[in-house]
């Protein structure tokens, strides 16, 4: 099984083979990656809403596919800027189980985080 840093190394290759990082400098690009994962989840969502199967993988969900297309993006945007989300997901992890405003009794007083 491969780990997030490979995959993520992987993926933005794939991208970078693909032609999908030769118009200007990542910085540039940074807008239009994000919007792109944006619209990813937005038909995630859309495929939940309507109970739909994906149209090119037909055996699995649209949002199994499209959250999949989500984090591809992610990793390929992640690994153009040179960050290490492994790390960071295992850091930001640690952290939000210290948080209090992530406890389940602090959740659901008065002002709590609903979602």
């Amino acid at each position: 099984m491969m780990n997030l840093s490979k995959l993520q190394e992987k993926l933005h290759k794939s991208s970078s083979d693909a032609g999908w990082w030769i118009n200007g400098t990542v910085d540039d690009q940074v807008p239009v990656k994000l919007l792109l994962i944006h619209s990813e989840v937005s038909e995630a969502m859309e495929g939940h809403r309507k109970g739909l199967k994906d149209d090119h993988l037909p055996h699995r969900d649209m949002m199994e596919v499209e959250l999949a297309d989500a984090l591809i993006r992610i990793l390929d945007l992640a690994g153009a800027c040179g960050y290490d989300l492994e790390a960071t997901i295992n850091e930001k992890d640690a952290y939000n189980a210290q948080r209090a405003d992530h406890k389940p009794e602090n959740r659901v007083k008065a002002g709590g985080k609903r979602y």
